[in-house]
């Protein structure tokens, strides 16, 4: 009876710690970020390896949760992508929102959004798998991430710095991925590389 608690007991732990390792998500900020491959609304592929020399963000995205309603509506995810791409960057929107989830928008219904509000990412991208999410740890909508040229994962966190839902916040806060981008182009380290990301969970 003894043998067969301590099989099971350790049998448990076994199956914890893999469940942990598989949950663990590979990207870790000042590591090499995790290569993927994804394919957009329009058919592209996109490989990250294919973008390096060039700074890539990537934007957990829900077109129908408020806090991503906050910073669409407002217009400043827009200009922060518009000023981005305009600077080289490329700006991949992720939805990792399962079949039929909250936001999970066909092709059609991307383009009307996008145009609705003035969106100027690179491209759209459904991981309806959520693959590419888990393998990133997105927690919420907006999660955003800051590449650098050579692979290097440098911001993980929040799109700012004042957890709310409301339009009036936005220009009393921080835009860390303005922040993050302008020290990556300085050559300098990004001063908050990491926060705490708010918003929709990502309907996985």
């Amino acid at each position: 009876m003894k043998t067969s608690k301590s099989f099971l007991f350790i049998t448990v732990a076994c199956i914890a710690v893999l469940m942990t390792a598989i949950q663990t998500p590979a990207a870790e900020v000042g590591q090499a970020a995790p290569g993927f491959s994804l394919t957009d609304i329009n058919g592209r592929i996109h490989n990250l390896s294919d973008y390096r020399g060039k700074t890539v963000i990537l934007e957990w995205v829900n077109p129908e949760c408020p806090f991503v309603v906050k910073h669409y509506a407002s217009g400043n995810l827009p200009a922060t992508q518009k000023a981005a791409t305009t600077d080289g960057v490329v700006w991949l929107a992720i939805n990792s929102g399962r079949p039929g989830a909250q936001g999970d928008f066909d092709p059609a219904q991307v383009e009307k959004w996008a145009k609705a509000t003035g969106a100027a990412f690179t491209a759209y991208i459904r991981d309806q798998g959520g693959q590419v999410g888990r393998l990133y740890g997105a927690k919420t909508t907006p999660h955003m991430y800051v590449i650098t040229a050579d692979g290097t994962l440098v911001y993980n966190g929040a799109i700012d710095s004042i957890r709310s839902a409301n339009k009036a916040d936005i220009a009393k806060a921080e835009n860390y991925v303005n922040s993050a981008l302008a020290a990556v182009k300085a050559g300098r380290p990004v001063k908050t590389p990491t926060s705490q990301p708010y918003g929709c969970s990502v309907k996985y």
